[in-house]
């Protein structure tokens, strides 16, 4: 450039433009806060995952703080250099046998671990098939994958079939949550993997929203499906859901763990999960197989909730699982049902776009294996009075 042609200007505040972005969210009525929650507070809690109510469960917390007192507060390094513990290695082999498959892989979290199997599973010039209202946790490893990726209407099986049809001989996966986190529905699996299983690819499951909740015991969708312990098929799983902890996991062939370990970014350059996390999950593992009423219990909160909510004109989404999903007008009316519940004693999800693919704001009420009768009525009694019938 020569040394007398005019220069771009130089932006004063090069992180300006944030406050633009702010003044957008706030016009739409989509401002996201974070809210510290207290360690004792007199809220009914319903817009957590603690679908088996174990978080707080004196044997979870107990192995939680007896691995941090042995093994120490954190991992220290990656699972490949010192972050991995017999602890890991323990609740491994009995998550992978009690979902019935034949290997499993620990990762900090859940997202890591969809990650790790979409990136590490799928390359360039592979397919992906998903789900179009997949996690948003799906949608990132899609596109971090650098596979093409074929989005296909919700829970549509003939769909995953035509599109696996018009690309023969690619290695293809395709991915699906088992249950829906937004509506509470549950994927097709068996017809999923029908159509997988013409076309030669294979089935990638996130069960999140199913371990601890479907199932025999809980052991989760893929297991209910059948299709536990097949070699065309994977499932993701997360710990901080119905295990009451922290992390995420791999189920699936002992060839497609090791070939993570060797392949997937989000495992070797991650820091391990935590010791007390590790702990806390394996006691409520175990936990979970002595006491398999749980998920029951938590399926029939879940009806009981939508039973009421629906009689009293309310519009609520039949939950497969344990989430209950109430439909809301508009943004600003879940906003206020939200803050208005809160105001009752009850804490409830509030879920608006862009996090909602249909594009329809909700409340969000997850059930509880451990919930009483008072309290589900004490919760049924704040959403009413709080939210009209639509």
């Amino acid at each position: 450039m020569p040394e007398d042609a005019p220069r771009a200007a130089v932006p004063e505040d090069p992180f300006g433009w944030t406050a633009d972005e702010a003044r957008r969210r706030a016009d739409a009525g989509l401002v996201r806060t974070l809210r510290p929650r207290p360690a004792d507070t007199d809220l009914l809690d319903l817009a957590g995952n603690d679908y088996l109510g174990l978080t707080r469960h004196p044997e979870v917390t107990a192995a939680a703080a007896g691995a941090a007192r042995r093994w120490g507060a954190g991992a220290t390094g990656s699972r490949l250099v010192t972050g991995t513990t017999a602890l890991h290695a323990e609740l491994e082999r009995e998550l992978a046998g009690f979902c019935g498959f034949e290997a499993a892989l620990v990762f900090s979290s859940g997202y890591a671990a969809n990650l790790a199997v979409l990136t590490a599973l799928g390359a360039r010039g592979s397919l992906l098939v998903s789900d179009a209202d997949n996690h948003a946790s799906v949608v990132d490893g899609c596109r971090l994958s650098r596979a093409e990726t074929a989005v296909v209407p919700h829970a549509d099986p003939q769909a995953v079939r035509k599109t696996l049809a018009a690309h023969p001989g690619r290695r293809a996966l395709v991915v699906s949550d088992s249950v829906f986190s937004v509506d509470g529905d549950a994927a097709p699996l068996g017809a999923l993997a029908a159509a997988c299983r013409e076309h030669g690819a294979a089935l990638v499951v996130d069960d999140a929203h199913g371990l601890g909740v479907l199932g025999d015991g809980g052991r989760g969708a893929p297991h209910a499906a059948g299709l536990a312990g097949a070699p065309d098929v994977v499932a993701t799983v997360t710990l901080s859901k119905s295990l009451g902890s922290q992390g995420g996991a791999v189920l699936g062939p002992a060839r497609v763990v090791e070939h993570l370990v060797n392949a997937a970014r989000t495992f070797i350059f991650d820091t391990g999960l935590a010791p007390a996390a590790a702990g806390a999950a394996l006691a409520a593992l175990r936990l979970l197989r002595r006491e398999p009423d749980r998920p029951g219990r938590a399926r029939a909160v879940a009806a009981d909730l939508h039973t009421r909510l629906t009689a009293a004109g309310l519009s609520a989404a039949r939950p497969d699982a344990a989430v209950v999903s109430v439909r809301a007008p508009s943004p600003e009316a879940a906003v206020r049902w939200a803050a208005d519940c809160r105001a009752e004693g009850l804490a409830v999800g509030c879920f608006r776009p862009p996090s909602v693919p249909d594009g329809v704001s909700r409340l969000r009420l997850t059930a509880r294996a451990d919930l009483t009768e008072e309290q589900t009525d004490r919760a049924v009694a704040a959403v009413l009075r709080t939210a009209p019938p639509c």
